[in-house]
Parts: structure tokens; sequence; C-alpha cells
């Protein structure tokens, strides 16, 4: 066969399998002859050539024999001059080449054409805080390299409480390695909730108990670049081939691809490769992946299919916890150092939005403490955190506690409003009073007002009232606090 011939039937290919699949598997086919029915192939990589075999023989097999060229097979092999072939091979003898059939299976060889004629990926052990070194070294993308693991952030180190134990209980499954369970798992929530930490926990959990595992964590904007670059330097195989290979992928951040169309096909197709091969999937959101904007409904398909684990909002219990864990470990570099009681309790009761700024917050009140020479008291904590303090105050609404109130108590948000006065609605009607003189700065007369234009002494007497039953009745003070909580959470 000629390789006019070749170029006739490429012609074809194209219309057949359209622009974007005859651009990245046809079009970097070599054609090298057809010796006794075996047409042969130099490609870049030996992924490549495992993928034609598998997705596009038949078809190019078809075109060799209407253009009257009786081929019965195919055959690949890696060029010994392709920069992708690692240059330790190109001094070896080369490797004996699979022939496929009609249906892609080799019959030459071994029974598994990737292992006969492609070098199966050899797996790497974690060093340091770098997972996946072998495959960084392998990819010539390498100048952008997995994402670091922070040392700190280990399952040891992770502070467990009810808003995180499911998210928690599923990491761990996951870190014990063996069959796969659930693919993927998809944990998400807002910022400082600790799905990095998760994260980097499985990741550290993997390579320890299996260094030989080939992990990689990196964001999704590091996907994206990594991509990207493939693309301007024409190494699609090689990205391809990088991420088709490991045995556990985790990308962070997932929404960050979202409106990015061509990574997220790419992504899309890698999420295929790895769940067909029963490779483990972890990734993270910031939200649901039904609710992403702009993510494509056949990737928000892919994200669901597995176990999705939502972190709830921190509460205080589970904050409190935290710095108590946070505390210990500062106090090993600030070992004279004393904290006064209720400092924690204060901390813990108003930075409710992000562990992180908790986290920040506990680390400057010890580094000032440590220069001015001072026990951390609550004097201290105010003055030195005094912008913190500020910025973590959440405005609650009137309308927000009458809403949760009426949940709490089962009853109309109207009938907390209205002028009924039974006791029914009478009692929750003044907790919602005293909620909203505690935690918001609307007066007594504006409150009345929201209130079903009622008069302010009426507010102040359901105040009052409430500020007595909380010290002799227990149900009613576990109300409040309750209440309380769910409102700064």
């Amino acid at each position: 066969m000629t390789e006019e011939k070749w170029g006739q039937l490429r012609t074809r290919l194209l219309k057949t399998v359209g622009q974007n699949n005859f651009t990245t598997w046809i079009e970097p086919l070599e054609f090298s002859s057809v010796d006794d029915g075996v047409a042969l192939f130099h490609v870049p990589t030996n992924f490549m050539g495992n993928y034609v075999s598998q997705n596009f023989a038949d078809l190019i097999l078809h075109e060799f024999n209407l253009s009257g060229e009786p081929v019965q097979r195919l055959a690949f092999k890696v060029a010994a001059n392709s920069p992708a072939r690692p240059a330790r091979e190109a001094d070896q003898p080369a490797e004996p080449y699979a022939e496929l059939t009609t249906a892609g299976h080799a019959t030459g060889g071994t029974t598994d054409s990737r292992t006969d004629w492609a070098e199966a990926p050899s797996k790497s052990s974690a060093s340091g805080s770098s997972l996946s070194a072998q495959a960084s070294a392998r990819d010539p993308l390498s100048s952008l390299q997995a994402a670091p693991l922070d040392p700190r952030f280990t399952f040891d180190s992770f502070v467990v409480g009810k808003p995180n134990e499911l998210a928690h209980a599923a990491a761990r499954r996951v870190a014990e390695g063996g069959p796969v369970t659930f693919n993927p798992l998809v944990l998400y929530g807002g910022v400082g909730l600790g799905k990095t930490h998760l994260m980097h926990a499985i990741a550290w959990e993997l390579t320890e108990k299996n260094p030989h595992l080939n992990v990689l964590y990196l964001s999704a904007e590091q996907f994206m670049y990594r991509f990207v670059q493939a693309l301007r330097e024409r190494k699609m195989m090689d990205f391809k081939h990088l991420f088709r290979s490991v045995d556990v992928l985790m990308v962070d951040d997932v929404q960050f691809i979202a409106g990015k169309d061509s990574t997220q096909e790419e992504f899309f197709h890698t999420f295929n490769a790895l769940v067909d091969q029963n490779k483990q999937i972890i990734i993270s959101a910031d939200r649901a992946p039904g609710e992403i904007k702009d993510l494509e409904d056949r990737v928000k398909s892919r994200l669901q299919c597995g176990l999705v684990v939502d972190l709830h909002p921190t509460d205080y219990e589970l904050r409190l916890g935290i710095l108590q864990t946070k505390v210990q470990m500062q106090q090993a570099t600030y070992p004279d150092l004393q904290i006064a009681d209720g400092v924690l309790e204060f901390l813990a009761h108003r930075i409710s939005t992000n562990v992180r700024v908790l986290e920040g917050a506990l680390t400057r009140l010890f580094a000032f403490a440590s220069l001015v020479g001072r026990e951390i008291d609550m004097d201290l904590t105010q003055d030195c955190l005094a912008d913190v303090l500020r910025a973590s105050e959440r405005k609650i609404t009137v309308e927000e506690i009458q809403r949760k109130v009426s949940e709490y108590y089962n009853i109309r948000m109207s009938d907390i409003i209205g002028p009924k006065r039974l006791r029914s609605y009478a009692r929750p009607r003044q907790v919602a009073m005293y909620l909203c003189k505690q935690l918001t700065s609307r007066s007594l007369p504006e409150i009345g007002r929201r209130f079903g234009g009622r008069d302010h002494t009426t507010v102040m007497h359901g105040v009052r009232r409430i500020e007595e039953l909380k010290s002799t009745d227990g149900q009613i003070a576990e109300d409040v606090e309750m209440l309380r909580r769910s409102l700064e959470s």
C-alpha cells in the first residue's frame, strides 16, 4: 500500500470519526507497511496504540478492505525516536509488538496486549510531600509537579464532630485501600470545613500503607494548566497517559473547571477511563455537584454516581474541640504561655464561619502573647483579635430568628407574628423576642413592630419572662441554647 492510498483512507476516516477524534487519534499514526495481512503503524506513545486498537481498529480494517487492501490485523509500535519514549529505552532492543485482530485483541505474545508491547508504568513510592514522583519524571509536562501534601493534615490531627463524622468515616474507608467500594468519593462543603484536610489525610494513609501506589493529588486549576500546556506543546498523548496510568486520582476544588468546556471534556474522558480500570477517584468541591453552575450535565452525572458527602458548618462543640487540639500544638512551641479559662469558649462562640480563620486567630493570639509577655486572657484576646472578631460577626435578622423558631416549635410563622395568645404560640413568640434582643442590634420598638406591631413593653415583658424561665425551666434553657447555636452556626 502506498502513502497516497493511506492518505485517501485517512480522508474517509476523517469524515467518519469527526475532526476532534481524527486530530487526536488518527492523524498522529505513521503508516509503515502491510505484510502478510498485517498493517504496521508507528505511534508516539504506548497509550495511543492501545487506545486506537480498542476504539478504531474495526473501522480502520474496514476502510483497508474497502480500498482493496486485504488487511486482517493491525499492529502498533512505538517509534524509537519518539520524544515521548523514555531515553533509556532508546538504547535497548525494540520490544516485540502485539498484532491486533479485528476485535482488537492481541493474537501474539501475551494475552494482555498492553503488557505485551507497552511497558507497564512502574509505581513509585511517595517521598516527603510529593506524590507520583515517577509519573512526573516520565511526564514531559513535569514543570508542574503534583501538589505537595501538608504533613499536618493527617487523620490523627482531624477533629471529628457531628457535622463531619460521615465525611471522616467515608475518607477512612477509602484510605484503607483494597477493592474500590464507591467511586468517586465526592467531599463538598464551604470554605474551611476540612475538605482539603481529609484529601491530604487519605493520600498520606494510602501511600504509607502501600508506598508503591501511584497516587496523584492536584487541584482542578493544576489539571487545567497541564491540559492547556499539553495542547500548546502538542503533547496530548503524554497528558492522557499520565492521568490514565495512576492508581488514585485526587482533584481538589473541582468547581474551578466549571464553564471551561475543553477542560471539562478531558476531565470527563479521564474520569471514565479510570472508572473503567477500577481506579479510585476522590473529588472535592465547595458545593454539591448538582449545584455547581456551568458544570456540564454529563460531568455532574459522573460525580453523582458514587458517594457524595457533605461537610456541614461546624457547631460550637466541634469548634471548641478544634481549638483545644490546636492549643496543645501551640503550647509545644510556647510552653510557658498560659491561657485563661473562658478564652477558648469565647473564640468558639464568636468565630463560627471558618475553621481556618479560627486557627489563624489562635496562632496570632499565641504569637502576640509571646511577644508582649502576657497571659492569654479575655482582655488580651479582644485587643489582639478586634478586627477578626468584627469581621466574624454575622448579621442575624429578625426574620431569620422568627423562621428558625417557628420551624423548631413546628408552628406557622404567621402564628408567631399574629395576635393569638395561646400558650403554644405565646411561649415561642417570647423566645423569638428574647433571641432578637440578644442576637440583633434592633431596638425594642423595632422588634415589636416586626412582631405584628406590638408595643415595646410587650417585647420587654417577653424578654424578662424568658430570662426568668432559663434559670428554672431546663427545657426552655435547652430550647434557647439550641436555637442560638443554630442561628450562629
